[in-house]
């Protein structure tokens, strides 16, 4: 296979890929790891490298449209992006001295857990009070509706703050955006409603991916070769899988699609069990 060829394949997987991930909702990262390892034989370190940089270019394009709508905290997310940052620049250092096989076989089971998440019922809640330390940093907010803005209070700031840290590791050491990490710690822990949780946790994603490929980019793991036609074929299947969301059944594709995902993630824990990374 000559290189035009093989920047074929990975433009067209690409788009496959961010098509995949904007119907589940995982983001396109999250596809391109196996992608670019199991089917066509990349290093692990470039794909990560690679995948860092398709998480930043979606999150840029999807974030800046929430941010304008005013539904983003962007107070909230960049406070939590102190620990995703850490986090992030933590992960990148355990993944130069982590075995390619024993980051494939993590990642694996991140896969899992994503592909998992996306069936979950998201339900809408609305907290009105909240803790004093939330209070004291000034995070609680409101988000426009039809019915008009809807205030929020939000608790457990310590708790959100912790998984954040953890979100963060993970997006340095696997290369994802670990987006669904970000919306359990702002859902789940700090009880943002789940619509501000999933814009906000799409704002930070680009920052904490920065973040770690600045680490990948100083080491040689960011190829500009490999990440431009994964980069425009992401965009565009993330456009085309915006646009097919609206005209099909989201849950029978999300219940599809979650089935290939597990799929890719057992290969990818077999193949680290059996050292072939």
């Amino acid at each position: 296979m000559d290189v035009y060829q093989f920047t074929l394949l990975v433009f067209f997987g690409a788009v496959s890929a961010g098509l995949i991930g904007s119907l589940t909702g995982l983001g396109g990262g999250v596809i391109i790891i196996p992608l670019l390892t199991v089917l066509l034989g990349v290093d692990l370190h470039y794909a990560i490298g690679t995948a860092l940089v398709s998480v930043i270019a979606t999150s840029s394009g999807s974030a800046a449209a929430y941010v304008r709508e005013g539904i983003t905290n962007i107070r909230m997310g960049m406070f939590l992006e102190i620990a995703t940052t850490i986090g992030a620049v933590l992960g990148t250092v355990i993944a130069a001295f982590a075995p390619a096989n024993l980051v494939a076989i993590l990642f694996g089971f991140v896969l899992i857990f994503n592909g998992l998440n996306s069936l979950r019922k998201k339900a809408e809640h609305v907290q009105i009070t909240s803790s004093k330390a939330a209070t004291w940093l000034k995070l609680p907010s409101s988000y426009p509706t039809k019915e008009g803005p809807v205030a929020y209070g939000i608790k457990n700031v310590g708790g959100g703050f912790s998984m954040m840290s953890v979100a963060g590791i993970l997006s340095g050491l696997l290369g994802i955006g670990s987006g669904a990490f970000k919306v359990i710690a702002m859902d789940n822990i700090m009880k943002v409603p789940f619509k501000v949780s999933t814009t906000t946790s799409n704002f930070m994603m680009g920052v904490t991916a920065t973040a770690s490929a600045f680490v990948y980019l100083q080491r040689g793991y960011i190829e500009p070769g490999l990440c431009m036609p994964v980069v425009i074929g992401v965009l565009i299947g993330a456009m085309l899988g915006a646009k097919i969301l609206v005209k099909s059944n989201p849950k029978k594709l999300r219940l599809f699609f979650s089935v290939v995902i597990l799929l890719l993630a057992i290969n990818m824990i077999y193949n680290g069990f059996n050292h072939k990374f």
